[in-house]
């Protein structure tokens, strides 16, 4: 799939990189600050490398938030840890510098009060000067947020808003039109966590996405836990995206345990979205 330039942005360019190479993207999730800042970064470099040569292409770093909407038990505990540690906003730029640097895309998924509290067009500013390509914004509607829009304009920031199953069709060809570098699509009504089973939802969401606007990229998150759910997933979806199973892979008995055990499921999911397409 060839997607026009204009709307892949920073973060869709190393999607369509991913695609050219026959393959979908690799989302991982890891919020900044758990179980400390510290040891945040290093899981994310973890996550990059994987196993086997083989990790995520970009690093969605949640930034931890008091009320977490979106969020399933897995990464409201998370959140809840790295607030404890102290962990505060302007500690995504330190992670995007680190994920850049391990070879990724960064992305940051953060609610909008937290972006307003930091200063609108400041966020925009920092996140692009630290390397960060993309902003995922859950409960921000795409029909209302200018001063967004104009933002992430002025700084090159894509905006990857959210669809849903239950959009309507016009609420879905909206909020396609309004995104830049790709679309997430979730696979399922409710909050995140790795699922035994991937939702029947997801091809028709992302049909549904495609149909109303195939101009850009669509990535598929909720749910997926294993390299089989992401190569099921990777057969239609443009990006794989993987968070509460990559968190849970850092419980061990000690931090270095669980960090070894982060980089095998991260390689496997990579190699899980390798073999998707063939």
């Amino acid at each position: 799939m060839q997607y026009p330039s204009a709307r892949l942005g920073t973060s869709g360019a190393v999607v369509q990189r991913c695609l050219d190479e026959g393959r979908p993207a690799y989302v991982g999730y890891f919020p900044v600050g758990y179980p400390n800042l510290d040891d945040s970064l290093r899981a994310m470099q973890a996550i990059v490398a994987g196993g086997a040569g083989r990790g995520a292409d970009l690093v969605e770093i949640g930034i931890p938030y008091s009320d977490p909407l979106m969020d399933g038990l897995v990464i409201q505990r998370a959140a809840a840890r790295a607030r404890e540690a102290g962990t505060r906003t302007r500690d995504v730029f330190r992670a995007a510098e680190t994920v850049a640097a391990a070879g990724a895309m960064p992305l940051t998924m953060t609610y909008w009060n937290l972006i307003e509290a930091y200063g609108v067009d400041a966020f925009c500013r920092d996140f692009a000067s630290a390397g960060g390509g993309g902003v995922i914004t859950p409960d921000l509607p795409a029909d209302d947020c200018p001063e967004w829009i104009e933002a992430t304009e002025r700084h090159g920031i894509d905006r990857i808003f959210l669809v849903a199953p239950s959009s309507t069709d016009e609420r879905l060809a909206m909020t396609m039109r309004a995104s830049r570098g790709w679309v997430y699509a979730t696979s399922v009504m409710g909050v995140t966590g790795a699922r035994d089973h991937t939702s029947d939802a997801a091809p028709v969401i992302v049909e549904r996405a495609r149909a109303a606007d195939p101009t850009i990229p669509v990535g598929i998150g909720l749910g997926v836990s294993n390299g089989e759910q992401a190569a099921e997933i990777g057969a239609y979806a443009d990006l794989v995206i993987v968070g509460s199973a990559l968190i849970r892979a850092l419980e061990a008995d000690s931090f270095d345990d669980g960090l070894r055990a982060l980089s095998r499921l991260s390689g496997e999911i990579a190699a899980g979205v390798e073999r998707s397409r063939r």
